[in-house]
């Protein structure tokens, strides 16, 4: 055990109390012994790694916080075909980016400047301007904590779809291990659709570019809206996105403005933007709830503008869902991982 500390000073929305007890799990030996530690004792365990997904009450953790470091990235293979690369749960996930450029590997430059770890982003199945992480995840090795054991699932297994697997379908069941990416090789991007990312690239709808341009604009893109880390910027103090876009069946689509964004889902479904229905909701909600506020840049972002709690930050994410629902009977659901708190009340 080390000395405890808050959730405050592990997570990117710097709130949230005190753990019972934290351990600092710098390998996988350490990570599996404390959560099955835990789980034998019937303590709760909650596994934390960049923290920049999740929302923890004021009053703590009643159990113990796994603090996820464990490092490594191992080649398998890298051939011109492309790479086979393992890489710890604790590693940073811009750091891979990095990492994969500099090797001329393609397939995750659109997902640059996200904070977090590699461990985190199968769970939500990360994605931004066009790309998925689910787009170059091979495997997913786990220790499952239900049936105390180690399990790999590939990527078919693993339940991709919109900011979703099984893993957030199962919440607490599975501990990422390390997860394990094909990268095609080449020194341009897959082709971009994005219209944003295109048009900042001045390139038509699936064009390519050089992979240090992709990563350029998307980091000046994210960054006009708050979401690259910036200690001195207040509104980067958040946990990304709040809310996922929408997905909704044709009939509500269709009830919509007709200025409201539509993008075709599949299976007769409609995704259309949250920060659109937040703008557009009538009545208007709160912008700022004590020392919570919606981002300056970007209103998907709830900000900690020094010294919120998460108590105001719940009750500002509760304003912007009551709002969208009145005006468009659309519940928007959370994207960050929220412990010991509940929009629902």
């Amino acid at each position: 055990m080390t000395a405890v500390t808050t959730l405050a000073d592990l997570t990117t929305l710097r709130v949230g109390g005190p753990p019972r007890d934290l351990v600092v799990a710098d390998d996988e030996a350490t990570l599996i012994d404390a959560v099955r530690t835990a789980d034998a004792s019937g303590t709760p365990a909650l596994v934390v790694a960049g923290g920049s997904n999740l929302l923890v009450a004021d009053e703590g953790y009643p159990g113990t916080v796994v603090l996820v470091r464990s490092r490594g990235v191992e080649v398998a293979s890298d051939t011109c075909g492309g790479a086979w690369v393992t890489v710890a749960a604790g590693e940073p996930w811009d750091g891979l980016v990095r990492s994969a450029m500099a090797q001329e590997w393609s397939g995750i430059e659109a997902l640059s400047g996200i904070p977090g770890s590699v461990g985190a982003t199968p769970i939500q199945n990360v994605g931004a301007y066009g790309q998925e992480v689910s787009d170059v995840v091979a495997r997913v090795r786990t220790w499952d904590r239900h049936d105390s054991c180690q399990r790999t699932f590939a990527a078919a297994d693993c339940g991709f779809g919109y900011r979703t697997s099984r893993f957030k379908a199962e919440p607490g069941r599975y501990v990422i291990l390390e997860v394990a990416f094909t990268f095609p090789r080449s020194a341009t991007s897959r082709p971009l659709r994005h219209g944003e990312l295109t048009q900042t690239l001045g390139l038509s709808a699936g064009g390519r570019a050089p992979l240090q341009q992709v990563r350029d604009a998307v980091l000046t893109l994210r960054g006009g809206k708050g979401m690259v880390l910036e200690e001195s910027d207040h509104d980067t103090w958040s946990a990304g996105s709040f809310f996922t876009n929408p997905v909704v069946d044709a009939a509500t689509a269709a009830a919509l403005p007709a200025q409201a964004p539509r993008f075709d889902a599949g299976a007769g479904l409609v995704k259309t933007s949250a920060a659109w229905l937040i703008d557009n909701a009538e009545p208007a909600s709160l912008r700022q709830i004590g020392h919570a506020a919606v981002s300056s840049k970007h209103v998907l972002a709830l900000t900690n503008r020094g010294g919120a709690s998460a108590a105001e930050i719940a009750a500002l994410a509760r304003e912007v869902r009551r709002s969208v629902q009145v005006s468009f009977g659309i519940t928007l659901e959370p994207e960050p991982t929220l412990v010991g708190i509940s929009l629902d009340s």
